[in-house]
């Protein structure tokens, strides 16, 4: 999450390029914020596409519409899973969702019924740097504003319920502190005693905003509450986001909201949502959340949208729910994983898969030749800077350095036992000798297949090839190898994933080797990780690139996600609320008096 330069992904890289996608349909709506030649279904038709009716919907407009929950139907026949993921990310982008929503429209070009599986995306990155989720061209979530703007509301929905969750914390310490031991005669309740020093849950806003990542509250004392310092996240980085993604109900949530360890008291006993007595209304504010969004790509392909954890401080991918309600309706499920294969992939597998038993059939890597060229290590590439001539022209001995990052993710995929296919995102300039090289790299790094996707300019007509490989990819029988079991403890875990990045060793802060050794001794020793650490490298150095080796791991903090059931371990410096740059997104954006809005990407 702390790469707010990261990913803009390919939009502005296609800006020559304007697909259009016809349509017969007389039933079809113009969504000229889009494309003009864009189109769209009444969400109820495509509902019907997927064998749910007008009772299993919520519906919010005419484009869009919450799937009930009671729909699921745990008996059905169970679709396969495409896990799609990347190389390590660079300012270029890999075009990871464009493909992931042109390969769902590929597949149900030839014949299949499909469905993706996206995260929402927050506004911090819509009005930052990266800019939108929706994909791009020819393959995009439409109506794309709708996605990206609010969408149903969830985001909001999981701020209001987590600075509830703050509010009660100072308000239990301002009345206990006020009160002393009348405070128990007066309300029935117990003291919690709880220690200004060691409240552990900040407030959240959905927007990238630096200057509140440490704040000073109830300052004057008094009725404004206990003085003491706090801080700010983007609420992609609460728990309660994690927490939604990785539930199997209402119920579930409610448990796991329960759990959440909101403060320590004086005298070290922990204090979780259930016993400061907020659990309940913060999941009476998320009763709506847990209904994943049903939208529509360009091609009126089936788009299921639900939760947004980053891929650093928590797992990266859709929710549970999401996947077994695509699974249930279609052959295939597309969905995304966050940043490289070390990030979001691993996470699905270390944390989402052990909590559900979810088995992707196989992976699908994201290259670009420019990304790779990027990944030599040969430029500091900026968002937004001109490209070195050297990553626009034909380069294959630059290709060649930088196509040992994509081995590297290859055999990382398969270590973890399924086949791998590599897709390589072309743009209009892209050389012929260097996608031939690509291709024939990719076989000898043990991929599968190796196939072009053109679904930006042509949706899933340019996607048809790579769909065919990769539904051959999910023939295989596979079952997932996890690197570590869960018996482990926590400190082998972190040398068995280190090792995998490459490291040569582990350091720990005091502060950090206290935290992990009382994470392990209050009983959680079991959990899986959730390693925070930069995006922009294998290692926890985003100057590092290609296949670094032979470096340090640095663990500055290691803190306990009881609720969603991981333990976060941070490598470095993570910011978990971004900053805006000197020209953030949001000086593009505006609405006419239609209510089109422009400059949204």
């Amino acid at each position: 999450m702390v790469a707010t330069a990261v990913l803009s992904l390919i939009t502005g890289l296609f800006l020559a390029m304007t697909p259009t996608m016809p349509s017969t349909a007389d039933d079809l709506s113009p969504i000229s914020d889009v494309n003009p030649d864009t189109r769209l279904l009444p969400i109820q038709q495509i509902a019907q596409q997927l064998g749910l009716s007008a009772d299993d919907l919520i519906p919010y407009g005419h484009h869009m519409a919450k799937v009930d929950i009671r729909a699921l139907r745990p008996e059905a026949p169970q679709g396969k899973l495409i896990l799609v993921s990347s190389i390590t990310p660079t300012p270029l982008g890999e075009g990871k969702t464009v493909t992931t929503i042109g390969l769902s429209q590929g597949i149900n070009r030839l014949g299949y019924r499909s469905v993706a599986c996206i995260r929402q995306p927050s506004l911090g990155p819509v009005f930052g740097v990266k800019g939108g989720a929706a994909g791009g061209g020819a393959a995009q979530v439409v109506p794309m504003e709708k996605l990206n703007l609010h969408m149903t509301g969830d985001i909001h929905a999981i701020s209001a319920a987590h600075n509830l969750a703050a509010a009660a914390l100072d308000a239990r310490l301002y009345h206990e502190q006020r009160l002393g031991q009348v405070f128990s005669q007066q309300t029935g309740m117990p003291l919690l005693n709880i220690d200004p020093q060691q409240i552990l849950w900040p407030r959240v806003v959905d927007h990238n905003d630096r200057a509140l990542r440490h704040i000073q509250v109830g300052i004057g004392g008094g009725t404004n509450g206990v003085e003491r310092a706090d801080r700010v996240e983007i609420t992609a980085a609460s728990e309660l986001m994690a927490i939604l993604a990785l539930s199997e109900s209402r119920r579930d949530m409610r448990q796991r909201i329960g759990r959440i360890i909101l403060a320590h008291s004086m005298t070290g006993q922990t204090i979780t949502a259930d016993d400061l007595g907020v659990a309940g209304a913060m999941a009476a504010l998320m009763k709506e959340t847990i209904h994943p969004t049903l939208m529509q790509t360009s091609e009126q392909t089936p788009v299921l949208i639900h939760a947004g954890p980053f891929a650093n401080i928590a797992h990266g991918n859709s929710s549970v729910l999401a996947d077994r309600l695509g699974l249930q309706l279609a052959d295939y499920v597309v969905t995304e994983a966050g940043f490289g294969s070390d990030m979001g992939m691993e996470k699905f597998f270390n944390i989402k898969y052990r909590q559900s038993g979810i088995t992707p059939a196989c992976v699908v890597l994201v290259a670009t030749l420019r990304s790779l060229k990027a990944n030599s290590g040969a430029f500091d590439i900026k968002p937004g800077q001109p490209l070195p001539a050297a990553i626009l022209s034909e380069n294959i001995p630059l290709l060649n350095e930088g196509c040992t990052n994509l081995r590297w993710h290859i055999n990382n995929a398969k270590s973890y036992g399924l086949p791998v296919v590599v897709a390589v995102n072309r743009f209009p300039d892209d050389s012929a000798a260097e996608l031939k090289f690509l291709a024939d790299y990719a076989l000898s790094a043990g991929a599968q297949a190796c196939e072009l996707s053109d679904a930006f300019a042509e949706g899933g007509a340019g996607t048809v090839a790579l769909s065919q490989q990769v539904i051959d990819a999910c023939e295989k029988a596979t079952k997932p190898c996890l690197p570590y079991p869960d018996d482990a403890s926590l400190e082998q875990k972190l040398h068995i994933l280190a090792q995998g990045y490459g490291a040569r060793e582990i350091t720990f802060t005091s502060q950090a080797r206290q935290q992990l050794d009382e994470i392990t001794a209050a009983g959680f020793g079991h959990l899986p990780l959730c390693i925070a650490k930069t995006p922009l490298s294998i290692s926890a150095d985003a100057s590092l690139k290609g296949v670094p080796h032979d470096f340090v791991l640095p663990i500055t903090a290691c803190a306990l996600s009881a609720g969603a059931g991981f333990v976060r371990v941070y490598a470095g410096n993570i910011m978990t609320m971004p900053g805006l740059g000197a020209q953030p997104g949001y000086f593009h954006i505006d609405i006419d008096d239609e209510g089109h809005i422009s400059g949204l990407s």
